[in-house]
């Protein structure tokens, strides 16, 4: 049979059934997931999810109880030195020495690795070459930042581990910093992102994966996941003198109320429904001041998500 048309997705993360105890306490209670070739996966979870626990069996610095792992091919409890040249990581704090240069630091650190990259290319790659005879004690806190993701990179990783890369940057570092990793997943490096920022994984994640209470609440894209809480859009405008709330009500079909001085209501179906109140609103020529049509963000989603329990969700799923 002929192969040619079937589309191989590339694993590079494999992750079934994983469990992890201290003690008595199990930390992990069977997750499964996967990281594609060439995309990021934002993994976000609420402070003793277990996010941390999960990191760090990837990385091959924590055991674990039961299931499988492979990243890259390799079970990381039975990481060889090979195997970790082909992995990058950004710690949530890197201490880099002061003293040296942002070029003598790279250089540093592309001695560890068999196959490093030229430091000039990776300093460059992340906007630093204009900074590169600069100390390290000398650049800002973006700028910092940007170098420990040289070091990561300096090794020429398959997959870069990126642990809250933006945590602490005032907001033009943390647009300049999504900019930089958007281009290395351009460039084709996969990306496993973790951070407490809904917008930046919303921005920046192909795919997200919410860990709660060490057990997967949801995975998908943001699109997916706003569509299976069953997240609406919100549709406002400016209330005026003399509006019938409830002739609203029968054209649209559903529940409008007054807040504030703002109609609202929620819409499934945004194009149709915008449709019908042009029309309603051009019959009665009323005027639709200040008209938006608001989507729900990934922080709508994780907040409904952090207040209730996994076993919860469960129960109310088919």
């Amino acid at each position: 049979m002929s192969t040619s048309n079937v589309k191989v997705v590339n694993r590079v993360v494999s992750v079934e059934g994983l469990r992890k105890s201290y003690g008595d306490r199990e930390r992990l209670h069977g997750i499964s997931f996967e990281v594609r070739a060439g995309e990021i996966l934002g993994f976000l979870g609420t402070n003793g999810a277990g996010k941390t626990t999960t990191i760090e069996i990837l990385e091959g610095y924590r055991p674990y109880n039961g299931g499988s792992v492979s990243v890259l091919g390799v079970n990381p409890a039975h990481a060889t030195r090979a195997w970790r040249n082909r992995i990058g990581l950004v710690l949530q704090e890197c201490e880099l020495d002061p003293v040296y240069t942002v070029r003598e630091t790279v250089t540093i650190f592309s001695r560890y690795f068999r196959r490093a990259t030229d430091v000039a290319a990776t300093i460059e790659a992340v906007g630093l070459s204009s900074k590169a005879n600069d100390r390290v004690g000398q650049l800002s806190g973006g700028q910092k930042r940007r170098l420990d993701v040289a070091v990561g990179l300096v090794g020429d990783p398959e997959i870069l581990f990126l642990d809250e890369p933006t945590t602490g940057l005032d907001p033009i570092a943390r647009r300049e910093m999504w900019t930089m990793i958007e281009g290395l997943r351009d460039a084709g490096k996969t990306i496993f992102l973790t951070t407490h920022y809904m917008d930046e994984a919303e921005h920046l994640a192909d795919r997200i994966i919410i860990l709660r209470d060490g057990e997967i609440a949801a995975q998908g894209t943001a699109e997916e996941l706003s569509a299976t809480l069953g997240h609406q859009t919100a549709i406002t405008f400016d209330a005026v003198a003399g509006l019938n709330l409830d002739e609203l009500r029968v054209v649209m079909g559903r529940p409008v109320s007054l807040v504030d001085g703002l109609v609202h209501f929620e819409s499934a179906d945004v194009q149709h429904d915008l449709r019908t109140l042009l029309r309603w609103a051009r019959k009665g020529h009323v005027t639709l001041a200040n008209l938006q049509a608001v989507q729900p963000s990934l922080d709508d989603v994780f907040v409904q998500l952090a207040g209730e329990s996994v076993g919860d969700r469960r129960e109310v799923e088919p």
